[in-house]
Order: structure tokens, then C-alpha cells, then sequence
């Protein structure tokens, strides 16, 4: 699995570093959900925490095969973290 950043993706990130965004791509913990984006686009958002600790939510899209593209990455809203956490406990 290959992951690619496209620059105008790399250049709208805002407030995130992009190994923070890889952190929670390659993360032992990370939940992927659907999603739309803009104009209807179907996109993978992956769920997770960098390795500080920092709660993300990182849009993808598959190119080809295994390929991935980076769309873009946000720092979750007080909302997303409760139900990150939620998820993150089901299992205890």
C-alpha cells in the first residue's frame, strides 16, 4: 500500500505536518470510515492519533490498485474525539 501526496494537497494543509498525517495513516490504531467530500466525491477518511496523542481525520482516495491519494487532514472537533474515544474503548 502506497500512499501519494498530490502538492496541492500538501500545500492546503493547515496547522499539520505531514508525517503527523503519515503517523496516523501507518498507526496501529486507526478507523477508516466513508465519506463524501466536496461535489459528492466518495473519499476514505482514516481516523486515528498521531503519535503525540493529537487526533486527526485524514481524507484519502484510491487511485489504483493500492494506491492512495492524500486529499487532505483536519484536527478533529470536540464531537469527533467523543466518538474517536467511544471506538478507541468498545473493547474494553
Amino acid at each position: 500500500m502506497g500512499y501519494n501526496w498530490p502538492e496541492w494537497a500538501l500545500l492546503s494543509l493547515v496547522g499539520i505536518d505531514p508525517h503527523e498525517v503519515l503517523q496516523v495513516l501507518m498507526g496501529a490504531r486507526r478507523w477508516p470510515r466513508r465519506a463524501r467530500g466536496r461535489n459528492a466525491l466518495t473519499v476514505l477518511t482514516v481516523w486515528g492519533r498521531t503519535d503525540t496523542g493529537r487526533p486527526l481525520v485524514v481524507a484519502v482516495r484510491r487511485t489504483e490498485g493500492w494506491q492512495w491519494d492524500i486529499l487532505g487532514a483536519v484536527e478533529m472537533s470536540d464531537a469527533q474525539v467523543a466518538e474517536l474515544e467511544r471506538w478507541e474503548h468498545a473493547d474494553d
